[in-house]
């Protein structure tokens, strides 16, 4: 029997019922603990204005530790016949303590409930992102200090351009991290506050105290309006699909990169045999698959903002049904995201760099601006200099010695010589700060 149902018999239709209920079970059981947590704040709330008993909620904070321990330790599921996770948890608290389990509804819908469920869950989820984040980003900044002296030829549109670096490359990788969890810092200020106490989007006759509820569940704030704290159903979930977009989308590019850079015809770096995989035919390949796999994991991730955008929009005030989609968007995407993040941290872990690339005569055309530079230091003018170094390279007579570069008196912040990670590190731990408090 549903806990909205008056009497027996006066449920849906099995259709409509298997319709609408979904793929729901399957992810929430991914909020049970969080649907706990949120029961909790709520009953002490409920006892602090008087609408629970003392001897109530000791029966019921006791029964609700109970049922966490059984979600922590993997001994709660959702049995046939309960409609969601906030009814099993009713349902399995009355069945420990009695009557005093059916009060825990009160002063409250299933609407902020599974409201407040998702931005615990979220919460904690961004924890998780920015904790492998930190990881991965330190792995980069690691290998760009190790390998800052290692040369490697510097493209754009795919065509030679000018010398790089390594410490460079991987420098380069680890401060994008930085700009995508500045984003993730949006996406948590738009989630981390209170919606419970809203009700169904039009708050309660109860005397409800929703400032205790938003200090003792840990959110910055509160959604104030009852009404825009339905409208807000959506609007988190969009934000942080946005941050993990930024995420995914430096993830893709690396691992574009890192597919070019093991081809022959690059030959930059290469991986242990145990972490590429072969072929059936052809016994000489050994192919980046996880790369591969990260590049469309991440390129499907990318995707996420405009489904969840489309799901959510034309939508009037008040809650609707199609909110519940968002969670089988959302949630598998995240577990993709950390995994991607993991698995580009092993392979980092286990690179090996190519030893002196630049040495090869088919890249000396990227010291054509250093020598144009150095004309210009010894006093002519630019274009002089541009053209003088172009006619030379048109008539193949361009001759250059990388190992006679010379390094700037005063390299500028960034460059190939001045990496500044320490100030890139310093950039992360200010974001960081705000997201692993």
């Amino acid at each position: 029997m549903k806990i909205w149902q008056k009497k027996d018999g006066s449920g849906s239709n099995d259709m409509v019922e298997k319709f609408t209920v979904g793929r729901d079970k399957e992810f929430d059981i991914m909020l049970a603990e969080y649907d706990v947590i949120g029961s909790i704040a709520h009953v002490k709330m409920l006892q602090s204005v008087g609408l629970l008993s003392e001897n109530d909620l000791t029966m019921i904070l006791h029964g609700l530790e109970e049922i966490k321990t059984d979600i922590q330790n993997g001994n709660f599921t959702i049995e046939e016949g309960a409609e969601d996770i906030h009814s099993q948890v009713e349902a399995s608290l009355t069945k420990k303590i009695g009557d005093a389990g059916k009060k825990i509804h009160s002063g409250r819908s299933r609407n902020d409930q599974v409201a407040v469920d998702i931005k615990l869950y979220l919460r904690a989820r961004i924890h998780d992102i920015a904790t492998e984040v930190q990881s991965l980003f330190n792995a980069l900044i690691a290998l760009s200090n190790e390998h800052k002296d290692k040369g490697l030829p510097g493209y754009t549109h795919l065509q030679l351009a000018m010398p790089s670096s390594f410490g460079l490359w991987f420098g380069a990788y680890a401060e994008s991290l930085v700009d995508d969890l500045e984003m993730m810092v949006g996406a948590k200020n738009i989630i981390n506050k209170n919606p419970l106490g809203s009700g169904a989007g039009y708050g309660s006759s109860f005397p409800l105290n929703r400032t205790l509820t938003t200090e003792l569940l840990e959110f910055d704030t509160l959604n104030w309006n009852v009404v825009n704290a339905q409208m807000a159903r959506g609007k988190g979930e969009r934000a942080l699909a946005s941050a993990m977009s930024f995420i995914a989308s430096t993830l893709a590019k690396l691992s574009m990169d890192c597919c070019l850079y093991m081809n022959e015809h690059f030959g930059f770096i290469s991986f242990p045999e145990e972490l590429t995989t072969g072929s059936s035919i052809m016994p000489h390949k050994r192919n980046p698959d996880v790369f591969e796999l990260i590049r469309g994991k991440c390129n499907r991730i990318q995707s996420l903002p405009n489904e969840l955008n489309l799901l959510c929009t034309n939508l009037p005030s008040g809650y609707h049904r199609e909110m519940q989609l968002t969670k089988e968007i959302l949630f598998p995407a995240i577990e993709d995201l950390i995994f991607c993040i993991q698995m580009t941290h092993l392979m980092l872990d286990n690179i090996k760099i190519k030893e002196d690339i630049l040495n090869d005569q088919k890249y000396k055309f990227l010291f054509t601006v250093d020598v144009v530079n150095q004309m210009v230091v010894a006093g002519i003018p630019f274009r002089d200099a541009y053209k003088t170094i172009g006619n030379q390279v048109a008539e193949g007579t361009f001759r250059h010695d990388p190992d006679t570069s010379a390094v700037p008196a005063s390299p500028h912040e960034g460059s190939i010589y001045r990496l500044c990670n320490d100030e890139i590190r310093i950039e992360m731990d200010k974001v960081l700060k705000k997201l692993l408090r």
